[in-house]
């Protein structure tokens, strides 16, 4: 009897299958998020700190105006250009390894940043800081996908909009503390050196709660698709960057074009690659989803922008309204609470109604634009901080409801064996957007300037001259020194080196000194007319140079707007609102 029993049961136990445990999730999964948007953290800040530094920077070490750019947009690119290898060699050596390599070169690239001696040198080593991190960023993204589950990933991935706006926002307030704490006689090397220490936290914490993942089947680098890519990024990157400084040549425009027909290679290439089943540096796959691809090109509008803007707005406070680095990173904080009053009313609205959120988003940040440039247009030259806080906080509030859902919306879609190659692909085409935004908003920005400057010095010309005609200075003089003002100030806005005083400026110095010994007791009244409209002059330039760059951010927002139909409607179907 009891064998009949035994047998009796071992029938119904192989009739009626044990199912099988549901695997738990990553134990420190939740610590593993912020070791990743530690070094998340540590790339934003250092893509934004030069922004701030970059004036100071140049005074020290020389350079032209260009150097400035190559200091933000050197960083980027190499972002750019390295992020979808960054990611395939997570997918071949494994994420947590590559993770942990990344941020060791990171460290080590911002050490040598911070004792570079020379223009030249500090950009190739920003260079370097940006290839390291582009092993470092897209291996977190990939961890993150196999840590959660459905449930959990939009948090994950929401913690990113706060944490990237706030480091893109507070990076400049960071960088001008530093410049002016000049911390053991640092200075602006402090923006580099102190990512020593948090370099290594990252490491030792990655060391010890990052999880390893790597697939069954590791595949082979393309090596030539990332030269082609390589290739086609700098092709249009380094043109825009160095064009304006070498007046535009005819091979600016010959590499801008050669970089759609290296693009167009390299898509060839990987779809060959593909066919033939090989691994190819981006799956030919993941442009047939439609999240993906429209959060390319909804990345790249966006991120050109949004970093354009904040380099070209960092400059205006600084070269423009005189602000110290300090103040002029603080000028950003507004932007900053906007941001953060933004992610706490909108977190909600993102998860459930996705794409819209990031629409309004756009057009929320358009009117702030709007704003500004009103703000601009009503002050003039006597504008202040103050006056602009309101637009500020306004752009901030609509760029957290752009940043809040946009990683969750794009990668949802993406299948585990993806991951990598996606992950690469949108930080990188984000970077190339910023390195765009850099070329040429900046570009713009330096380009318009020396026009812009000898407008506002015709336009305080006739209160110049009214004031040297209290002080007794002759009809001719003044008419002179009105003229060689004019010059002068297009002269120094146009100049590269700043060290450099041109000719037209030594010029009105004679001509006031002259004036002065004729009339020495009007010397005083002299000197501050010529100082105060040369400061307006010059303060109308950046006025208006800032102008005209809201304008193209303008087009740019509602641009971005438009393309973002491209996207789901919201980034999961369980996701759509009760009714």
């Amino acid at each position: 009897m009891p064998e009949a029993l035994e047998a009796s049961g071992t029938l119904a136990s192989a009739r009626s299958p044990v199912p099988e445990p549901v695997p738990q999730p990553y134990r420190w999964r939740w610590v593993a998020l912020f070791v990743i948007l530690a070094a998340e953290v540590m790339d934003l800040l250092d893509s934004t700190v030069t922004n701030i530094a970059s004036p100071t920077i140049r005074l020290e070490l020389g350079g032209s105006y260009t150097t400035i750019q190559w200091l933000g947009a050197g960083y980027v690119l190499a972002m750019a250009v390295g992020l979808i290898t960054g990611g395939r060699l997570g997918d071949i050596f494994g994420r947590k390894r590559m993770f942990l390599i990344g941020a060791a070169g990171f460290t080590a690239g911002s050490v040598l940043c911070g004792v570079a001696q020379e223009p030249g040198m500090l950009i190739a080593f920003r260079v370097l800081q940006g290839l390291f991190g582009a092993v470092m960023i897209p291996q977190g993204l990939g961890i993150i996908k196999e840590m959660f589950d459905e449930k959990e990933m939009g948090k994950a991935f929401g913690a990113f909009g706060p944490v990237m706006g706030l480091s893109a926002v507070g990076g400049p307030i960071l960088a001008g503390w530093l410049v002016e704490a000049d911390l053991f006689g640092t200075g602006w090397r402090m923006i580099f050196l102190i990512n020593l220490p948090l370099g290594l936290a990252a490491i030792v914490a990655g060391l010890k709660f990052l999880p390893e993942f790597r697939p069954p089947r590791a595949p082979r680098l393309d090596i030539v698709g990332a030269l082609l890519a390589t290739a086609a990024a700098t092709l249009i990157i380094f043109p825009l960057v160095q064009g304006r400084e070498l007046g535009w040549p005819a091979w600016t425009f010959v590499s801008t074009a050669a970089s759609a027909v290296v693009f167009a290679i390299f898509a060839w290439y990987e779809l060959r690659v593909h066919r033939a089943g090989g691994d190819p540096l981006v799956t030919p796959s993941l442009f047939r989803k439609r999240a993906f691809t429209g959060g390319l090109v909804f990345a790249v509008l966006f991120f050109a922008g949004m970093i354009g803007y904040s380099l070209v707005f960092n400059l205006f406070v600084q070269m423009g309204l005189g602000y110290s680095p300090l103040k002029a990173g603080l000028a950003g904080a507004p932007w900053a609470v906007g941001m953060v009053i933004g992610f706490g009313a909108t977190a909600g609205a993102a998860q459930k109604h996705g794409r819209v959120v990031l629409q309004l988003g756009t057009l929320v940040m358009t009117l702030g634009i709007i704003g500004m440039y009103a703000t601009l247009k009503a002050a003039g030259v006597g504008v202040t901080l103050w006056q602009l806080v309101p637009a500020l906080l306004v752009i901030g509030f609509g760029m957290s409801m752009v940043m809040a859902p946009f990683f969750d919306t794009v990668l949802a879609g993406v299948d585990a064996h993806e991951t990598g190659t996606a992950s690469g692909t949108l930080t990188a085409i984000q970077q190339l957007g910023g390195a765009l935004g850099i070329a040429v908003l900046g570009t713009l920005f330096f380009g318009l300037l020396g026009g812009q400057v000898s407008g506002g010095a015709d336009d305080t010309a006739p209160r110049l001259r009214a004031e040297l005609a209290s002080a007794g200075v002759p009809t001719a003089v003044r008419q002179q020194i009105a003229v060689d003002l004019k010059v002068c100030a297009r002269d120094r806005a146009e100049e590269e080196d700043p060290a450099t005083t041109p000719a037209s400026c030594a010029m009105v110095d004679r001509t006031v000194r002259s004036t002065i010994a004729a009339n020495p007791q009007e010397a005083a009244r002299i000197g501050a007319a010529v100082g105060q409209a040369g400061q307006d002059g010059a303060k109308r330039g950046f006025i208006g140079a800032l102008e005209f760059t809201l304008l193209l951010e303008m087009g740019l927002l509602l641009l971005t707007c438009a393309f973002s139909f491209l996207l789901p409607r919201r980034a999961r179907p369980d996701a759509a609102p009760s009714h």
